[in-house]
């Protein structure tokens, strides 16, 4: 495949999913890891390689993105409340996921003491809050550590939540829009939500209102991909497709 056929291939994968690791990048186009890196190297105003991942750089937002100590203020009432609902949906001996995030910090704080359950997470505030409680048994995901969301990454991560059984996802978001889906700012969270999601017997998005109609740099899921949205106002239940 010449390099103009490989450019068009990408662009069109990009289309239809946003993001792509590089290795399955690679074999999409049947060339090997380091060609696909020269590709996007020549073609910057088509597409980023970030941490692993190919982007479209028309997807990339010019400003600095999100960043946990600006997001942490933001609507903390509501992500409280929110939280608060969310909370109310779990139960002992259970196995959940909890995102990362600033709203989801309240929900592994509202995790009974005397409740035993099973949380897998990838974020150093969620850990924290979770390593206090008797009766919780952690599973912290490892791989390489992004300060922007105090989280980590990494493929090893997303191989064992595959082989995992989750009772309930608690998924956060940056954006919830009507067509163009559930999107976020960081594009090393992509795989590790939608491997929890595809693990998960139920999905939960919960967000603050301020996230409904915002659109943000990546999508993960689709709005239909969830059993309920949650956000202060109460829990939507949804039809799951």
């Amino acid at each position: 495949m010449l390099k103009p056929d490989r450019l068009r291939v990408l662009a069109d994968a990009l289309a239809r999913q946003n993001v792509l690791r590089l290795r399955d990048a690679a074999g999409l186009l049947g060339v090997s890891e380091m060609t696909v890196r020269r590709d996007i190297a020549a073609s910057p105003e088509q597409f980023t390689y970030l941490g692993g991942y190919i982007v479209r750089a028309a997807d990339v937002p010019n400003n600095s993105g999100y960043s946990l100590e600006q997001e942490q203020d933001h609507f903390a009432p509501a992500k409280a409340q929110a939280s608060a609902v969310a909370a109310r949906l779990i139960a002992g001996d259970e196995t959940l996921f909890i995102d990362c995030g600033t709203t989801l910090t309240v929900l592994a704080r509202l995790i009974p003491d005397d409740l035993h359950v099973t949380v897998v997470c990838y974020s150093l505030n969620i850990a924290e809050i979770l390593r206090r409680k008797p009766n919780v048994r952690m599973i912290l995901l490892g791989g390489v550590y992004m300060p922007s969301s105090d989280s980590f990454a990494g493929d090893e991560s997303v191989e064992v939540l595959k082989r995992m059984g989750i009772n309930k996802a608690f998924i956060s978001a940056g954006g919830v829009h009507p067509t163009r889906g559930v999107t976020c700012w960081n594009f090393h969270e992509v795989a590790i939500k939608q491997a929890a999601m595809a693990s998960a017997v139920e999905r939960h998005l919960v967000v603050d209102a301020s996230k409904e109609g915002a659109v943000r740099a990546v999508r993960f899921s689709q709005v239909d991909d969830f059993d309920s949205i949650i956000t202060e106002a109460g829990q939507q239940p949804r039809a799951r497709r």
